[in-house]
């Protein structure tokens, strides 16, 4: 996923992310108040996940709002004990920087599935912190939109996430859930993929086969699904 592409709907983002924000409140419902601490919120966006602790009244010492967006960094909020980090979690370096600060809770909402090779990227995210709760999108999202197109989804399915993810972390806590989103045509489906910054990068469709594809879908609605994670790092001497 280009980050150009949240870069370009950075604004118009906060009005299409309907699932994500119940992503993030879902997530957040998991949290222990006392594994806080220092917090670390990877693809933190424009702020779901810090609008959903404060809406539980959840306290921290400090929180860092992580992403590659610096356009999305920027409309999330500030203030005391709060900072922005531009962090790019495809990259060695950019993650290898973020092991030189002790952070006690991981956090990510709705970015992870955007890791090029998940192995590398949950190997270095397992070096920060104590505890992590991820939600991540798989490959079931928008699957019969992908179906009917003939394409192959740009996120990785769900045995390759969980796979990785075992190799790092002792699953705490696992659910995986789906969600529909409804729309008044297909015309609106294709808006909304657009302005929510979620169209996937190379697999977008040229004009004349995005209008066979609006013609041919069969649904009013879009399908996602979703992995939910309370994880504790190998690292920290949890049992496999």
């Amino acid at each position: 996923m280009a980050v150009r592409e949240f870069d370009r709907f950075a604004e118009s983002y906060g009005r299409y992310n309907l699932i994500q924000r119940k992503v993030a409140k879902r997530l957040v419902d998991w949290i222990d108040e006392s594994e806080l601490g220092h917090v670390i919120d990877l693809g933190a966006g424009s702020g779901e996940v810090l609008a959903n602790l404060r809406r539980r009244g959840l306290s921290f010492k400090s929180f860092t709002a992580a992403d590659l967006s610096e356009n999305m960094l920027r409309l999330h909020p500030g203030g005391e004990k709060l900072h922005k980090l531009i962090v790019d979690f495809n990259d060695c370096h950019s993650l290898c920087k973020l092991q030189e600060i002790e952070y006690d809770t991981l956090l990510s909402s709705s970015a992870l599935q955007w890791s090029h090779t998940p192995e590398k990227t949950f190997g270095a995210l397992a070096a920060l912190g104590h505890v992590a709760y991820f939600s991540i999108f798989t490959s079931g999202t928008f699957r019969t939109l992908l179906q009917t197109a003939g394409l192959e989804s740009p996120i990785h399915d769900r045995d390759r996430i969980r796979n990785a993810l075992k190799r790092f972390y002792r699953i705490d806590r696992e659910e995986r859930v789906e969600y529909r989103l409804q729309f008044d045509s297909a015309l609106e489906i294709f808006r909304y993929i657009k302005r929510s910054g979620v169209s996937g990068g190379d697999a977008r469709l040229d004009y004349r086969k995005m209008k066979t594809l609006i013609r041919e879908y069969p649904h009013d609605f879009l399908e996602f699904e979703v992995l939910f994670y309370r994880l504790i790092p190998k690292t920290m001497g949890a049992e496999a």
